[in-house]
């Protein structure tokens, strides 16, 4: 599933300003959807655990009858913003992800392909440090095609799993540290994700 397609560039505010962690929320929500609310829902899942990740990430998500087709809206926040991140620092990235509740797992699928792309630092420098919302989309073609184009298997594999009880994110999160590390060491391997819905 490309990303891209989820997004448009009506939908990435670059150079973007948040007084606080619902401010971003609020900005992001009306980048997406200029009809239905999908704020409540994007809040109730962040209070179950903060989504502000690490390295001034935060991927919100959320599944709602409010909308009828899966989307991504994204933000650059050059002065950062206070998002209770897990390691304490401003975010600086955020992107939001909502899908219908209607029992498809799009919003997983792209949860868990952000998740690794988003692991690498450079990659989210250069999103940081793009000046238009088109430079923004090409960053993450190129970075999805190149992890997609890596993705050959030439050695036995080795079989891990990453679970999370309370989240997703940390899941996919812990899949791809896993991968870079085999990728460093020159050994395959397999992992199974195990997030909060399952296997």
């Amino acid at each position: 599933m490309k990303i891209t397609d989820l997004m448009s560039k009506e939908a990435i505010k670059i150079h973007g300003h948040a007084s606080s962690k619902m401010d971003a929320i609020e900005q992001m929500v009306s980048l997406m959807y200029r009809q239905g609310n999908v704020s409540e829902a994007v809040i109730k899942r962040e209070n179950l655990s903060t989504t502000g990740m690490v390295d001034g990430v935060a991927i919100p998500h959320a599944r709602t009858n409010a909308i009828t087709q899966a989307g991504i809206a994204a933000m650059t926040l050059p002065e950062g913003v206070d998002y209770e991140s897990m390691d304490g620092q401003p975010t600086t990235l955020i992107f939001l992800i909502a899908a219908p509740d209607n029992g498809d797992n799009v919003h997983l699928q792209v949860l868990s392909e952000l998740s690794t792309l988003l692991m690498d630092h450079d990659f989210c420098e250069d999103l940081k440090n793009a000046g238009t919302p088109e430079e923004f989309l090409s960053i993450i073609d190129l970075a999805q095609s190149a992890k997609h184009e890596a993705e050959t298997v030439e050695h036995p594999e080795v079989l891990a799993v990453t679970a999370c009880p309370t989240g997703i994110a940390h899941t996919y999160m812990a899949a791809e540290a896993l991968e870079k590390k085999a990728k460093e060491m020159g050994v395959s391997i397999k992992v199974e994700t195990q997030g909060s819905i399952g296997v």
